[in-house]
């Protein structure tokens, strides 16, 4: 039970957060899974964007998200959802007493914030499950829906979020190549502006039309948007809630307002009229707006009835009228770049974070089939890919590679930025420098000059002493202070590393590329210890560093401002010795450590220092 549980948790954990694109160490996650938690395993305040203010300049409102995992054998289908979603509901009308300290105070939370919600603000029950719900397990939904109305008020909501789209668009077999083009219609009010170019308008009725065939060919909605650089947000962002209420009271005026669509075909052909048909068309920007033309039209066309109703009617006339700006490019499928550059360059007026562009830069691309060729490891470059490809090996058991090594691409690039580059204080506290545009992402791709280019050598290293912090249980669930001083690890055994080089090597400025290949060195299964020498004292300068008393600890660093988390993301943290001296005092004094031998054993820079020679 308590392995399903813990599996389960993780499923939950990684689904959510990718979908809702929340970081790891969110202070706004609250972990519960486990006995007591009331039916509730991951609990999430989103606080809305900041920037997404009304005309009258309130801000957005906020939502709690409370994830409930259904993974594996612990989803029976309707009932589980109604029993599950009967006990959260339970535990949030105070009706279950034998709650954990966690979920305490979590609820504890929750009632506060029922207590002072506005008409903006949502407590949403979540469902994570591999599979998408069918009709009778929608239908339970509702019945949680309307119980948990009936006991909370209209705040309560509730959905559902699955993997198998992830998977769909992730899946080999979505990606071959080989596969017959599919070929789709499209009505629009289209000109030819230039070579493989159709600019103009599709009314709303007619992509709608469009969406429905699509669908109708592929049963994966979501493929349309593969080449998009993220999925649906669903209605909790203001700019889908806007164009949502346009749909519903003035479709006519959408076309107004609306920034419109771009797709990208293999190749289209005109037929009579104003019919198109497209191959292998995406949608490249423009998924928020039409899906959410998709769910507003689903619902208003397709309940069913033989008879007749005045405002449907009245809603199809003025839909009839309203359009979307549409844009139509052919692409031959050789020129990758030029698909990406238009993703980019489509979406960079809109509120995309700089994160989900990565799986668009061809560095990565290649990456990814490095790591997996020569490394056997599975290098995450879109997000949700991870999860894909294990949904994929479990689906075909006997499909080949099987990964069972996983690394995420921009968390090594941190990982090698704080080590190799010494950015420690950037790594922990940005994210921008490290992705596509950031400077130490440019740096890395673009310095070619020496032969000391970036590649998928560094990459591996990184994963490697990445590992090597996991097993010193460096990160989010640390107990102590090591929580917040992984990247200070990483610069820490670099330094240490490159001291070694200076001290027994002709090489007095160990580059980089150095760095990596006698890292490489120590971590071959025959330099276990040599290793673990160097690893091991690069933690005892991190605790040293962190406790008061020691000859260089860090609250005596001149810039000290008293908040350890806020110190440890300065840009400048052990950079300059005038910053921060008891630094590099202490890096120093580690120095000397490395080659002190004791009991007439060999020092640990000798022992380094012959295993990279090997």
């Amino acid at each position: 039970m308590f392995e399903q549980r813990s599996v389960g948790h993780r499923f939950a954990h990684k689904l959510f957060t990718q979908s809702f694109d929340i970081g790891d160490v969110s202070d706004d996650l609250v972990y519960c899974d486990g006995t007591g938690d009331g039916g509730i395993d991951i609990a999430y305040l989103d606080r809305g964007d900041e920037d997404e203010d009304d005309t009258n300049g309130a801000s957005g409102g906020h939502t709690w998200y409370l994830v409930q995992s259904k993974y594996g054998s612990a989803f029976q289908g309707a009932e589980t959802l109604l029993s599950e979603g009967r006990k959260v509901i339970d535990t949030l009308d105070g009706q279950r007493q034998r709650l954990s300290s966690l979920t305490e105070g979590l609820l504890e939370k929750l009632q506060t914030f029922r207590r002072q919600t506005s008409d903006r603000d949502r407590l949403r029950l979540v469902f994570a499950t591999e599979n998408p719900l069918n009709e009778d397990q929608k239908r339970a939904l509702n019945d949680i829906r309307n119980m948990g109305q009936g006991r909370l008020g209209s705040i309560f909501a509730v959905e559902s979020i699955s993997i198998k789209t992830i998977y769909d668009r992730n899946s080999e077999d979505a990606n071959n190549a080989a596969r017959t083009p599919l070929k789709v219609p499209l009505e629009a009010d289209l000109v030819i502006s230039g070579d493989g170019l159709l600019v103009g308008t599709v009314s709303l009725l007619k992509l709608y039309d469009f969406m429905k065939a699509y669908r109708a060919e592929t049963d994966e909605p979501d493929r349309l948007y593969e080449k998009n650089v993220r999925l649906f947000l669903g209605n909790r962002r203001k700019v889908n809630k806007a164009m949502q209420q346009t749909l519903q009271e003035e479709p006519e005026h959408f076309g107004l307002y609306n920034n419109g669509i771009t797709l990208i075909v293999e190749d289209f052909e005109r037929g009579r009229g104003n019919k198109y048909m497209l191959t292998a068309p995406y949608v490249v920007n423009g998924c928020q707006t039409t899906r959410t033309i998709w769910e507003v039209c689903h619902k208003r066309l397709e309940t069913g009835g033989t008879g007749t109703d005045s405002q449907t009617t009245e809603w199809r006339d003025k839909a009839g009228q309203g359009v979307v700006v549409a844009k139509v490019v052919r692409v031959e499928t050789s020129r990758a770049n030029l698909v990406g550059d238009i993703t980019r360059y489509t979406n960079s007026q809109n509120a995309v974070r700089e994160k989900d562009f990565l799986a668009l830069q061809p560095d990565t691309g290649a990456w990814a089939t490095e790591m997996a060729e020569r490394y056997g490891v599975y290098l995450e470059i879109q997000r949700g890919g991870r999860e894909a490809r294990k949904a994929l090996q479990k689906q075909n058991p006997s499909m080949t590679p099987r990964f069972t090594e996983w690394a995420n691409a921009f968390d090594l690039l941190k990982v090698y930025g704080a080590g190799w580059i010494g950015e420690a204080g950037l790594a922990f506290g940005k994210n921008g420098p490290f992705l596509p545009d950031g400077r130490i992402f440019r740096k890395l791709v673009d310095d070619e000059a020496g032969g000391d280019s970036f590649e998928v050598e560094d990459l591996w290293a990184a994963y490697l002493l990445q590992k090597a912090a996991d097993g010193y249980h460096f990160g989010r669930n640390a107990k102590d202070q090591r929580k917040l001083t992984r990247f200070l690890f990483y610069m820490i055994a670099m330094k240490l590393l490159k001291d070694v080089l200076v001290r027994t090597t002709d090489d007095s400025d160990p580059s980089p590329k150095s760095l990596t290949k006698a890292f490489l060195k120590l971590s071959q299964q025959q330099n276990e210890d040599a290793r673990a020498a160097l690893l091991d004292t690069a933690i005892d300068a991190v605790d040293e560093y962190l406790t008061p008393g020691t000859d260089d600890p860090i609250y005596d660093e001149p810039h000290y401002n008293g908040n350890i988390n806020s110190f440890l993301k300065w840009e400048q943290l052990g950079k300059i010795k005038e910053e921060t001296p008891r630094f590099h005092s202490l890096i120093a004094g580690y120095g000397k450590a490395l080659g002190m031998s004791h009991g007439g054993q060999v020092s640990p820079r000798s022992l380094i220092a012959e295993a990279m020679s090997r």
